[in-house]
């Protein structure tokens, strides 16, 4: 397979991956575009076939899904910031002898919100989980100017052990780096996000406050794949102020988004993130493979949207949702990990 050839070809690596939305949404965008690309499956059952798989490089791009997420992490040779500061990958692109990874989680999480009208300048934000989703969440929060982000998990010292270890990994990057520019105009730069930004953690009994009090909840788990699954904190903590959202779609209404629909918050689940990750990753391949990219953000998501089936995903502002955000003081500090309540 000569390199010309792999360069036009592009893959979702997992197992199952017969579900997945992305050949979809992706050959809409090369056919509109006009690109001789080609996204396909690639279902590996085990790990010696995925390794397999990656290791011949017979590819430009790869999104890669459950269970090989790790094995991403690992294979690459160069990786960005976004996957350094998560601890994983969900995007591998081939360039020259480079196998670099990108964690996209976190800015399609971001941008789909945006996009829906949740303004994250100055906001209160809590992130349930402490695994690379999570994380890469809590960093494009911190992005997007939110004035304090709190870590939530099962347990206290996990979440501070995360943390920490997050917050000196992108204390390293933003003193080493002259400043790493916002990737949208509304955004922090690395460093002034840095500077910016109130990093705290807890458990779901412990953090109670800074959920109950966040303009913005954010469940970066599993919880509401499997039926019966619970929601991951209270949900009497749930207010119809707040904006809820759940990674979590197509696994039917998860108890987080049924509770929060009924305590009348703002309710999201996963689906425009999906969608928004594939937007970025178009991004991200087009700039690597100098394709000038004329279509705006919106106008891809639309696209790729529409592809999928995703019908009910149109644009909503934070004045049609009645969407009220409360504003956190701005501390003007410096990173610090501290407990909630502190």
């Amino acid at each position: 397979m000569s390199e010309s050839e792999a360069s036009c070809k592009h893959f979702i690596l997992g197992h199952p991956v017969a579900h997945s939305k992305s050949p979809a949404m992706y050959n809409a965008f090369y056919a509109r575009l006009g690109l001789p690309w080609t996204y396909d499956f690639m279902d590996c059952p085990t790990i010696e076939q995925a390794e397999r798989f990656v290791t011949a490089r017979d590819f430009f791009s790869i999104n890669i899904t459950t269970p090989y997420k790790p094995l991403a992490f690992d294979a690459a040779t160069v990786r960005a910031s976004s996957a350094t500061l998560a601890k994983g990958a969900n995007v591998l692109v081939s360039k020259g002898d480079a196998l670099i990874a990108y964690n996209v989680v976190g800015q399609g999480c971001i941008a789909f919100l945006e996009r829906a009208g949740v303004d994250f300048s100055e906001a209160r934000v809590a992130v349930c989980g402490t695994g690379p989703t999570a994380l890469a969440i809590l960093h494009a929060a911190a992005l997007a100017g939110a004035a304090e982000v709190t870590l939530v998990g099962r347990d206290k010292a996990r979440s501070r052990a995360v943390l920490e270890e997050y917050a000196a990994t992108f204390g390293m990057l933003a003193s080493t780096a002259i400043d790493m520019p916002a990737a949208d105009d509304r955004h922090l730069g690395f460093g002034q996000a840095y500077e910016h930004v109130s990093l705290k953690f807890g458990s779901y009994t412990t953090s109670t406050r800074a959920i109950a009090s966040a303009d913005v909840v954010i469940d970066a788990t599993p919880l509401g794949m499997k039926k019966g699954d619970p929601a991951p904190f209270d949900v009497d903590l749930i207010s119809s102020d707040q904006v809820i959202f759940d990674v979590v779609y197509g696994h039917g209404e998860t108890a987080l988004v049924s509770a929060a629909r009924s305590a009348g918050a703002t309710v999201f689940d996963g689906a425009g993130m999906l969608v928004a990750q594939a937007v970025a990753t178009a991004g991200i391949v087009c700039d690597i493979a100098g394709v000038d990219m004329s279509l705006s953000f919106d106008e891809t998501f639309s696209l790729m949207a529409e592809a999928a089936g995703f019908d009910g995903l149109q644009r909503r502002s934070a004045c049609d949702a009645g969407l009220f955000v409360r504003r956190a003081p701005s501390s003007g500090c410096a990173v610090r990990c501290v407990p909630e309540g502190s």
